[in-house]
């Protein structure tokens, strides 16, 4: 079999991906900053205090850390050798750069260059990203499915789907997040090929935990926006606006889902909550969760990039790679 660093296509291949980023990025970057109003941003801060704003940083900051563990999932999952120090900074820059600019830059092409530069082989990326993405939608399916078939969103009456029909997709993302969890536990067959590739599934208790942390970051991202709003604002049902407003946003592929989510809460808020109070809430969640931790990402990104090569000659010399399952 020949190896990554054996094959001349990879070595120019890794080339043109590196290429590929010192240029996509600034250009993401620059993109974002000359299409942002600057003076919403700083008005959606005057309208808090201190208090509410370190109480919704910890709120932000404490979902990234959740998503971060959904890669420490992956490890266990791939038993590859990066310690949790490497991989949490690796999770969150990929996060931060997932929820601004799209789950291909961020989610799939930045993870794969970072953790590639660190020593781990495309395969073992490929079920790292692959266990993230599910552990972030049957999180998902699993609370939007409790939240939607008890009926905590009120839907507006000329919305076709109606109270009834969100219900019954309740229902549907309670049976898929089941039907997942009873594969993992009690399925005969636990692998499947796919041209070269393996898809083995994991053990009930890891996907138990990822059922559990994927719906605890969806519920943390709520409490944000829930935190930033009026006190008379009912939890479940900012929580179903936002789960959502969320799959909105992926079908339409908009970056950040800008506009989508503002679009959502105004149409199923518009009566509760002044119109106000709701942008103001909204302002201050996109910042707080999309622009702060990017420019923190950034940082850690630019920092990863330096140190990467250096880690990675650390661990060759160190530790050796875990052996390939069968």
């Amino acid at each position: 079999m020949t190896t990554d660093k054996e094959n001349p296509w990879f070595t120019w291949g890794m080339r043109l991906f590196t290429l590929f980023f010192l240029i996509l990025v600034p250009v993401l970057l620059y993109t974002l900053v000359k299409n942002l109003d600057w003076r919403e941003v700083e008005q959606s801060f005057k309208t808090y205090s201190t208090l509410t704003l370190m109480v919704g940083v910890a709120l932000a900051f404490s979902s990234y850390m959740v998503f971060s563990i959904f890669d420490l999932i992956g490890r266990a999952y791939t038993e590859h050798h990066l310690p949790a120090r490497q991989v949490i900074p690796v999770a969150f820059v990929c996060y931060a750069f997932n929820l601004n600019f799209t789950t291909w830059v961020g989610g799939v092409a930045l993870r794969y260059r970072l953790y590639k530069r660190l020593g781990l082989d495309t395969a073992t990326v490929t079920r790292v990203i692959s266990l993230g993405i599910i552990t972030n939608w049957v999180g998902y399916m699993a609370l939007a499915g409790l939240v939607f078939s008890l009926r905590m969103v009120n839907l507006p009456d000329n919305w076709k789907i109606g109270i009834t029909g969100l219900q019954l997709i309740g229902f549907l993302l309670l049976a898929l997040a089941g039907a997942y969890l009873y594969a993992c536990g009690y399925a005969k067959r636990r692998t499947w090929s796919w041209r070269d590739h393996e898809i083995t599934l994991p053990s009930l208790r890891l996907a138990l935990i990822q059922v559990w942390l994927g719906a605890i970051n969806w519920a943390l991202m709520a409490s944000l926006i829930f935190w930033l709003l009026p006190k008379e604002a009912f939890y479940p049902s900012i929580l179903g606006i936002l789960l959502i407003s969320c799959v909105a946003g992926v079908i339409t592929h908009i970056p950040a889902g800008l506009g989508v989510l503002e679009t959502v809460f105004l149409a199923l808020l518009h009566d509760q909550l002044s119109q106000g109070s709701l942008v103001a809430a909204l302002l201050g969640y996109r910042t707080l969760y999309f622009l702060l931790p990017l420019m923190v990402a950034v940082i850690a990104y630019l920092i990863l990039e330096k140190r990467a090569k250096h880690i990675r000659r650390h661990h060759k010399h160190r530790v050796k790679p875990a052996p390939e399952k069968l």
